[in-house]
């Protein structure tokens, strides 16, 4: 069954009949899918741009983001962590594209939005997010040290930091939503004020009338579109991007506070032993 709604913010569905986990969002399917191709497309695109020697416009620019993000994730999570680049970039250019969908003349293709405007999609991206970031941190830490990670700050006695665990706890299973609702909440707004912005042409206004009212609103959804969805649909991704690494680095938490402290009951040992070889 599909059912249509035309009251802003809600979307046109499409169930299969066996409850809320069998209706979709159509319209948002397609954006998604759109820009899924888009992604593939440019990327293979770029791949096309990389050549050895003197090196193309489009890889000068690959090669000095690759660079940034390569030094950012030594920098905040580890230098043998470099997995996180291939995931980081598609993120990125994946929520760039997505967002810049609102480029295109919505009102001629009214199934289409900014797929991030809806927080299905930027949810499933940050639950994804967060699950690889709970692997990573087993990975390299082991079970003890990951739940380890619930007893911070480290510097407290055992007893005290036993106190903390229900708000670690509660900031991690926050960290997903706090993800998406960022990214959803600045496309989500942007697209009301276009819808906003593009109603002006329907109204007649003073002095102006009708068909400056028209211009008026095509003038302004210009200008508007060029700060938000191209500026900051760009910023949005970085940020997604840059959260995604930060949270890698937050993963490691605790392991070198454990190897300081390992290292320092190994002195002690040894200082002892010294010690004690003197004393006989």
């Amino acid at each position: 069954m599909i059912q249509a709604d035309s009251s802003f913010g809600t979307h046109p569905t499409i169930s299969l009949g066996c409850g809320p986990l069998c209706t979709f969002n159509y319209d948002s399917l397609i954006s998604s899918a759109l820009a899924i191709v888009v992604t593939i497309g440019i990327a293979f695109w770029i791949r096309g741009q990389l050549r050895e020697g003197e090196p193309t416009r489009v890889q000068a620019i690959f090669e000095w983001g690759y660079d940034l993000l390569r030094g950012l994730i030594k920098e905040n999570v580890s230098e043998d962590a470099l997995f996180i680049i291939p995931m980081a970039m598609t993120l990125f250019l994946y929520i760039l594209i997505a967002n810049w969908i609102e480029i295109l003349p919505l009102g001629l293709f009214p199934i289409l939005h900014g797929a991030n405007a809806d927080l299905n999609q930027t949810l499933a991206m940050g639950l994804i997010v967060i699950a690889v970031v709970q692997w990573y941190s087993v990975r390299v830490q082991g079970w003890a040290g990951y739940l380890r990670r619930f007893t911070k700050p480290f510097e407290l006695p055992l007893p005290a930091r036993i106190a903390y665990i229900p708000l670690n706890v509660l900031e991690e299973l926050v960290k997903p939503i706090t993800l998406s609702l960022r990214l959803f909440g600045n496309i989500f707004a942007g697209g009301v004020m276009i819808a906003l912005i593009a109603s002006l042409g329907t109204l007649a206004l003073p002095l102006v009338g009708t068909v400056g009212g028209t211009v008026i609103g095509f003038i302004l959804l210009a200008v508007w579109k060029a700060f938000d969805v191209i500026f900051i649909g760009f910023i949005q991704a970085f940020i997604f991007m840059l959260l995604t690494v930060i949270y890698f680095g937050m993963a490691r938490e605790g392991l070198e506070h454990e190897h300081s402290s390992t290292t320092q009951e190994r002195a002690g040992k040894m200082l002892t032993t010294i010690q004690e070889g003197v004393h006989d």
